[in-house]
């Protein structure tokens, strides 16, 4: 028959190789189970597990003489579902992670107290509730879990969509990050030459700043996570730094996670993504794989980024080479700002006139996010074909931004210029774009006016082009001289 205090048949067995360790654990929970077993390896836990029924088997990860690797997890499969805890300081929490996909178990972030100790001992032991209620309350409560993680990775695949410049990026997937419930603080770090971590964006619900934070404490992240793992803290003080805990319980912080970035495993680390949560939160593998899947989606994401900065320096050094635009074929920005100057210093020296058209593709940001950038490319090409099409052999054609071109129409006077962009305004509106939908484009009209030079020109057409988007787009907007 069970005794008064329902612990019969209750063994335990704890596994660490310090006996100074298990000698500590015996002080404070062996009056929890019936029988406590210690083992100084795994081998030695193999073997007790085997012999004995084993009602919970505790794992403590503290100090560098306790092994981690393939045996320590299938240690933890063996128990096929039974009770294990894993005692575990923040700088090893990689290893804590990697347990929880060889099957449940539960985990303290170390130091703790012997009271939460032998609290975590004494649930880990009670019977588990079989009520019908119950168990729909748990499925519910799994569901929900499962809906948010599902949430933020499709939150941080829009934030990661046609993000160009890091900074930017670091913004939106920070912003998204804080849409999961109990995130208050979100931050992406780079990894430096100096084999530093830079803040490179953040964003929070709470009045925080991440340099406040990370102020003298760069061991706190950069020593885990620049070895590519990952850091938990459950709650601020077990850091170790007052100051650090003090400053994070203000705002109400009770627990830090942070993923290391790399894109490729094995590969360089990238950075890191730090999480602060208001809330306790006790990370199941769920959680662990949802937030490594984050964090693969931003390191393609920074990545990608990467690429970009190293594709627009190459293509700028293209420029220097080549007079054209190589995905639309037209001149390029570099050869259109010097026909312009070429133009103006004919024009002065005959006494001509000479125009200058400026148009911007509506919204064209739209047909990337909806049908991606290779549709959004052809359809620059089959725009700026179009239009060349309607120009004469004298005017010139340059894309000098982006979706923005600009037209050079020598021997024209404002009013007929006008007229040109009426005609391209409508041709671009009509034109028929390979797997995307028709777009239209703003336009602004300027001549060439007496003693005005090739940057006061361009000035008076961008601030009409603004005029023509702040007026509803698809309209031509003439900027008068002053």
């Amino acid at each position: 028959m069970a005794n008064a205090a329902g612990r019969r048949h209750r063994t335990g067995l704890f596994l660490h190789p310090d006996a100074a360790r298990r000698q500590e654990f015996l002080a404070a929970c062996g009056e929890s189970f019936d029988r406590l077993l210690t083992a100084d390896s795994i081998a030695s836990a193999r073997h007790a597990l085997s012999q004995n029924k084993i009602s919970l088997l505790v794992i403590d990860l503290n100090g560098a003489s306790m092994p981690a690797g393939n045996e320590l997890a299938a240690l933890v499969r063996s128990r096929v579902g039974a009770p294990v805890l894993v005692l575990c300081p923040y700088t090893r929490s990689a290893t804590m992670a990697e347990l929880t996909a060889q099957g449940p178990l539960s985990y303290l972030v170390t130091p703790v107290q012997a009271p939460e100790l032998r609290d975590a001992v004494a649930a880990l032991m009670a019977p588990a509730a079989d009520t019908l209620a119950s168990a729909q309350q748990h499925l519910l409560d799994r569901e929900a879990e499962l809906n948010d993680l599902l949430a933020i990775q499709r939150s941080l695949q829009r934030a990661l969509y046609g993000a160009e410049e890091l900074e930017g990026m670091g913004a939106r997937v920070c912003n998204a990050l804080c849409s999961y419930p109990g995130i208050c603080h979100a931050a992406l770090l780079r990894a430096g030459s100096d084999g530093m971590l830079h803040l490179v964006g953040q964003d929070a619900r709470i009045d925080l700043d991440m340099h406040d934070v990370l102020a003298g404490r760069h061991d706190l992240l950069d020593a885990p996570a620049l070895r590519g793992e990952l850091v938990l803290i459950d709650a601020p003080s077990k850091a170790g730094d007052p100051e650090f805990a003090a400053l994070l319980e203000e705002q109400g912080v009770h627990m830090m996670l942070a993923m290391p970035l790399r894109g490729e495993p094995g590969g360089p680390l990238l950075g890191a993504v730090s999480m602060l949560f208001d809330r306790p939160l006790v990370m199941s593998r769920e959680h662990f794989t949802c937030f490594g899947s984050a964090a693969q989606l931003i390191s393609f994401g920074m990545v990608m980024s990467e690429l970009r900065q190293q594709n627009d320096a190459l293509g700028l050094q293209l420029t220097q080479v080549t007079p054209f635009d190589g995905l639309t074929g037209v001149t390029n920005r570099r050869q259109g700002e010097q026909v312009l100057d070429g133009e103006i210093r004919r024009a002065r020296r005959y006494g001509l006139p000479l125009a200058v058209v400026a148009f911007d593709i509506d919204s064209f940001r739209t047909i990337n996010e909806l049908y991606g950038y290779t549709t959004g490319d052809r359809a620059l090409a089959t725009i700026a074909s179009t239009v060349q099409s309607r120009l004469r052999s004298s005017d010139t054609l340059a894309r000098m931004r982006g979706e923005q071109f600009m037209v050079v129409a020598t021997h024209t006077v404002a009013i007929d210029a006008f007229k040109l962009a009426e005609v391209l305004r409508e041709t671009i509106a009509a034109t028929e774009l390979p797997g995307a939908d028709t777009v239209t484009a703003s336009f602004s009209v300027a001549q060439l006016a007496p003693d005005e030079g090739a940057s006061e020109l361009v000035t008076r057409l961008e601030a009409a082009l603004h005029r023509a988007k702040r007026a509803g787009r698809n309209c031509v907007e003439l900027a008068m001289a002053r």
